[in-house]
């Protein structure tokens, strides 16, 4: 060994441990790929801290943390990449509410307008002519019929428009709830079966998609908003979520709500070869 330059030795080492991973490699691939490709580990933040060891971690933080602090089970993920995502269902749920309000204004603009017009005397031309003050009053007459008619154009193009309904962990409501149990459960039964492959291997990965369904049940779009990294496994999984509907009429009660439903989802092909989907947390 003296006789050996240190660049030698290390040249050696590095031999010697290339050799051990490509033998592993060769033995088991599959975990091979599994522990250097498909161990991702989150950075957040905890507000409590254990003295329990963690034996396996499944984020970095300041402080060890058995468990998920008060979660029931595990810690209470919120992966980054979803986080960006969430803003989608806050903001078209905002825009929606919005939208309520606005329509509850124009209506009760509108039934005003009505009440003031229908006050007013009778239009008379001659009088307008010769006195300054019917003049005037006939002036504000047609005003207030011109805003009428774009108040009534104006609702007749909202209410001629889909009513959407954006489904998520904080807004789904109880009508929607059997339904969109129902719809997952298609959605993951359809994917497990149909489980997407390339060349004959499996495709893992997540993304977030969002569905939108039709009142009569059908898949009207699905939009990758997150891809996985993998264009095949996105395609396949549109597919999967269109492939799966109809899903069946809303109810009475869904109708009265909405005449479509958008579901912002997390679908996760996993090692198990199965689709899980869950909506994601805002």
């Amino acid at each position: 060994m003296k006789s050996l330059s240190t660049l030698q030795i290390a040249l050696g080492v590095s031999v010697i441990v290339h050799a051990a991973l490509l033998t592993v490699r060769i033995v088991d691939p599959e975990g091979f790929n599994r522990v250097f490709q498909d161990t991702p580990l989150e950075v957040v933040l905890v507000n409590a801290r254990s003295n329990e060891k963690v034996d396996r971690a499944q984020a970095i933080a300041q402080a060890a943390l058995a468990g998920g602090g008060e979660a029931e089970k595990g810690r209470a993920t919120s992966p980054l990449p979803a986080s960006a995502l969430t803003s989608i269902g806050d903001a078209a749920e905002d825009a929606q509410q919005k939208i309520e309000t606005m329509q509850e204004e124009q209506m009760v603009m509108l039934a005003n307008l009505k009440r003031t017009l229908a006050a007013m005397p009778p239009a008379d031309p001659k009088q307008a002519r010769s006195n300054p003050e019917a003049a005037a009053r006939e002036e504000k007459r047609r005003h207030l019929v011109k805003l009428l008619a774009e108040i009534e154009k104006r609702i007749n193009e909202e209410n001629a428009r889909p009513k959407k309904r954006y489904i998520s962990p904080s807004t789904r409501e109880e009508v929607y709830a059997v339904y969109y149990d129902a719809l997952r459960r298609k959605i993951e039964e359809r994917g497990t079966t149909n489980f997407p492959e390339l060349a004959g291997r499996k495709l893992y990965g997540e993304l977030t998609m969002i569905v939108t369904v039709n009142h009569d049940g059908r898949v009207t779009d699905a939009e990758i908003v997150e891809s996985s990294g993998n264009r095949t496994l996105d395609r396949r999984a549109a597919t999967i979520a269109r492939a799966a509907g109809p899903f069946g009429r809303f109810s009475e009660a869904m109708r009265r709500k909405a005449d479509q439903i958008v579901v912002v989802s997390r679908f996760k092909f996993t090692r198990e070869d199965t689709l899980e989907t869950r909506l994601t947390n805002r």
